[in-house]
């Protein structure tokens, strides 16, 4: 019996650890900070007192810890939420691939480029920031905005920038998995292509509704369950996620993922450094 537990606990480290959301960083900055008037007193339509709720799953801003800077090319993950009439002003990005999707509201996105668009949920928006690209991102509607950012390191620096979207209606995530994301060197047919070898998935789950997600060796994914509270299975057991929770994900393993939920992976190359190492 002795023997069975401690190889159970192997399995488990070696292909999924949970990162529950009080692991992550929250940072509510004041609004000046980000060009942005006083918070809304008496608003029924804010969600949040703060203009801006930021959960940091990586090193960012004020929060730096060098046991938690990135997960393999993933170096940023944030997610998001942002009160109405508010947002970030114009800043500048250089040598990241940028990868937004929206979960809730309508995301206005403006850049030096001459690019202006407003999207919806399920909707995803990429910039190779390259040599440079000066954006700003704002929520000008009357409801609050959810939104996941990622960068991802690009396979070089001193890129042309560029610019990208897709519209959620374009999409079927509906029980199923919507390959949205991979890279330019890729045979993949995905909606948006980006200078990094990264593949992102999502997929929106009903009760009882299950899918499986195949992680090769030498792979490793980032989960996120952006909405619900899905479960996650394998060799290793199973693991109840809620809102917020995260998870480091290793080959070789065949993942089932089950609903209700809303769930996004991030998948790459295994760079052999086993993520976080303060959990």
């Amino acid at each position: 019996a002795t023997t069975f537990l401690v190889a159970m606990k192997a399995t488990v480290s070696k292909t999924l650890r949970y990162i529950p959301q009080k692991k992550l960083t929250v940072s509510e900055p004041p609004p000046e900070w980000f060009g942005n008037g006083p918070n809304a007193e008496g608003d029924k339509k804010w969600t949040n007192k703060n203009w801006l709720k930021s959960r940091f799953h990586f090193s960012f801003a004020e929060y730096s810890n060098p046991r938690n800077t990135n997960f393999g090319v993933l170096r940023v993950m944030n997610d998001d939420l942002v009160q109405p009439k508010r947002g970030f002003g114009t800043h500048p990005h250089r040598n990241m691939e940028i990868v937004t999707y929206i979960i809730q509201g309508k995301l206005t996105h403006q850049d030096s480029m001459g690019t202006s668009e407003s999207l919806g949920r399920g909707s995803v928006q990429f910039m190779t920031a390259g040599t440079g690209i000066r954006h700003s991102e704002k929520n000008a509607e009357a409801d609050p905005l959810r939104f996941i950012q990622m960068w991802l390191v690009p396979k070089a620096n001193g890129l042309t920038p560029n610019y990208g979207s897709m519209c959620g209606t374009k999409i079927n995530f509906d029980n199923q998995w919507a390959h949205i994301v991979s890279s330019t060197e890729s045979d993949a047919k995905t909606p948006v292509k980006i200078n990094c070898e990264a593949n992102i998935k999502v997929a929106v789950l009903k009760e009882k509704k299950s899918i499986e997600f195949n992680l090769s060796k030498n792979r490793q994914a980032y989960f996120l369950a952006m909405e619900g509270s899905p479960i996650v299975e394998g060799e290793f057991g199973s693991q109840k996620f809620e809102q917020h929770d995260a998870a480091e994900l290793y080959g070789e393993e065949k993942f089932k993922i089950s609903g209700p939920g809303h769930v996004l992976i991030v998948e790459m190359d295994s760079d052999g450094q086993g993520g976080r190492s303060d959990i």
